[in-house]
């Protein structure tokens, strides 16, 4: 159990640092896209380069990573963008940066991200019990959360005596502090028998279709469990919506609360640190209270602060219940995630990550567009609150599906051999390295 757990604060405190240097990307990126070329196209070219991934190679890449030693490919991972994300600053530095490098390297990122989510999503049943899971997964949220508020405001300061593309620096040393981290876990990722070497020997041909394989018996795992298709598609409803608040944040900001540019960038900490509260009370949430209380209530309370949003007109208040729906919005996610990574088989654990970021990422075009649309013919205000009553009301129609018997299944998983129990007999079968 000490060895475990501190395999787990490994994990967490390189985790923690990954994140404060890709929130330094996150506010240097646009920046950098902006000075290249002023031009709003570009930027969401840009976006658009970081989300196609995930509709190219998400199903596949989550059957990769039930295929290989999750742990090396994870450490592999981090190098590959470590040197990937260095590219534009060395290209800056040699006054040959154009934003097709940009382009180039948010797709190559985002592709090798879904490989990195994918074993990290495997990763935490191997280093935590299940009884554990939210607290994990809450306090690895939280600390996310915690480097998007803090990663933004250290770049603004230095952005006044570094170029944009001098933060990205601090991005690719991050992720070497992650792979260092994760080189120092002696825990497997897998369970004892998860690792196929075959899945890399072979002509192209035969790889593609034992890949291929492995993505429809995903799929099929998915859909045939009736908690994991609900689930699935109730996370697709709330993508859809949720698409609008998200990328139409700065224009309500703007036109429904009058607010200034400094004041839109505190509702975007606010949202953060909504999530760093929430997410580091999850634990003890769902100790005293249910699955379908804590998930579903979390879904409504999130629902009813945004319904709040849009018919309120004072900042100060906006920004207290943008706060509120980004925090219970994101104990959803801890809730469903955890309960996915118990009662999921560990050789799965890939593939039902990338199914379920596979059904997210593509709602959100769609959900944006849609959005973007109804907001023109209606009100920015109005469809906040539509949109909070809709989540709401979701929350409500699934509380009627088989998520209300989530606890059963935990309670069904919780007397299978457990995943840590896997992992540890794969420990013992691996030689130190």
């Amino acid at each position: 159990m000490p060895a475990r757990r501190a395999d787990f604060w490994l994990y967490f405190g390189g985790q923690a640092v990954s994140t404060v240097g890709s929130a330094f990307t996150l506010f240097a990126l646009p920046l950098l896209v902006y000075k290249l070329t002023g031009s709003p196209t570009d930027l969401a070219l840009t976006m658009a380069a970081n989300m196609l991934p995930y509709l190219l190679f998400g199903l596949v890449f989550g059957a990769v990573a039930d295929r290989v030693d999750r742990r090396r490919m994870m450490i592999s991972v981090d190098l590959g963008r470590a040197a990937v994300i260095a590219v534009l600053p060395v290209l800056y530095l040699a006054g040959s940066l154009d934003v097709v490098w940009v382009y180039a390297v948010a797709f190559v990122q985002a592709s090798l991200g879904i490989l990195f989510d994918s074993g990290e999503f495997a990763a935490i049943p191997s280093l935590v019990s299940r009884a554990d899971l939210v607290t994990a997964n809450g306090r690895i949220m939280a600390a996310n959360s915690a480097g998007q508020v803090a990663g933004p405001v250290v770049a603004g300061a230095l952005v006044s005596f570094l170029a944009p593309a001098s933060l990205l620096f601090v991005d690719a040393a991050t992720f070497v502090v992650s792979a260092l981290s994760l080189t120092l876990i002696r825990r497997s990722f897998n369970a004892a028998d998860a690792v196929d070497e075959s899945a890399a020997t072979g002509d192209g041909a035969s790889i593609f279709r034992r890949l291929m394989r492995d993505v429809r018996e995903g799929l099929g795992y998915v859909w045939r469990h009736p908690v994991l298709r609900s689930i699935s598609i109730m996370m697709a409803l709330i993508n859809f919506f949720a698409a609008t608040t998200l990328a139409q944040l700065a224009f309500f900001a703007k036109t429904a609360l009058h607010a200034s540019d400094s004041q839109v960038g505190w509702m975007f900490a606010a949202g953060a640190a909504g999530v760093v509260v929430v997410g580091s009370v999850a634990g003890r949430l769902r100790r005293r209270l249910s699955f379908p209380v804590v998930a579903l209530g979390a879904l409504i309370v999130s629902g009813l602060a945004l319904v709040g949003l849009g018919l309120t007109h004072t900042y100060a208040v906006a920004l207290v219940l943008w706060a509120v729906s980004s925090g219970f919005a994101m104990l959803l996610n801890i809730n469903t995630s955890a309960l996915r990574q118990a009662i999921v088989p560990n050789r799965l654990l890939g593939r039902v990550m990338s199914v379920a970021s596979v059904l997210a990422w593509s709602a959100i075009p769609a959900g944006a567009l849609t959005g973007a649309a109804v907001m023109q013919a209606t009100d920015v205000s109005v469809v906040y609150a539509a949109i909070g009553a809709i989540d709401a009301l979701i929350a409500a129609t699934f509380w009627l599906s088989p998520i209300r018997y989530g606890d059963r299944y935990l309670a069904e998983a919780a007397a299978e051999p457990s995943a840590v129990a896997d992992a540890e007999t794969a420990n013992a079968a691996e030689p130190a390295h």
